[in-house]
């Protein structure tokens, strides 16, 4: 192993800690929109576009933090196991306090959590087995809805014209759709190469034993 692979220190991976720092942010901010210590009281109005502000900016750090590893090739041990992990906890935060703001419907937020642990499990059994399954259009489409979605849903009010509770919460179906689909989806197309892997695997062990014979 490259001694640079155990590195911490870099730039995707302070991005990374730092949108993990964001994270308690974010839950603060959506709890004092409805329940504010006292001294916050007139900046309640507030704390929603400062959750939503602060969670687009992180969002944002997932991007750039990935773009800039490829960009400098830069992989480590750190960043590999962190990156993915700082996301879900970005995003299953969200959600849960949504939820506990009886913004999202808790069957939406189950379906979404439950999606993301699977979909993890999933791509751990790909990368054992050594079989590359890309991912689907439909997997972006649910990215980009939820993470639209979930910043709405965070202010709550009307914003520039627009009824963001409405989309929001128009979004974050979709989203639990596309989930779903994209799960089923992904989960058929690694069961044919898993199936694919399997056979190439037996004719090979076939064409051994009979050139030994």
């Amino acid at each position: 192993m490259d001694k640079n692979d155990l590195e911490i220190d870099n730039l995707p991976n302070r991005l990374t800690i730092f949108r993990i720092l964001m994270i308690p942010i974010v839950v603060l901010s959506l709890h004092f929109s409805v329940l504010p210590p006292l001294s916050l009281i007139p900046y309640r109005p507030y704390m929603g576009q400062v959750a939503c502000w602060i969670f687009v900016i992180a969002s944002i750090t997932d991007f750039l933090d990935g773009y800039i590893a490829r960009k400098r090739n830069i992989v480590t041990v750190f960043g590999s196991f962190l990156d993915p992990i700082a996301d879900k906890f970005l995003v299953v935060s969200g959600l849960i306090m949504l939820m506990a703001l009886d913004r999202v419907h808790p069957m939406v937020v189950i379906i979404l959590v439950l999606r993301e642990m699977y979909m993890t499990s999933l791509r751990l059994l790909a990368l054992t087995e050594e079989v590359d399954v890309p991912v689907s259009w439909m997997g972006k489409w649910k990215t980009a809805t939820q993470m639209v979605a979930m910043p709405m849903l965070m202010i709550y009010e009307e914003f520039l014209g627009l009824n963001l509770p409405v989309l929001g919460t128009i979004l974050i179906y979709l989203s639990a759709l596309l989930s779903l689909w994209s799960a089923l989806k992904y989960s058929l197309s690694m069961l044919k190469k898993l199936k694919e892997k399997r056979l190439q695997k037996k004719k090979k062990m076939k064409k051994i034993m009979k050139e030994g014979v």
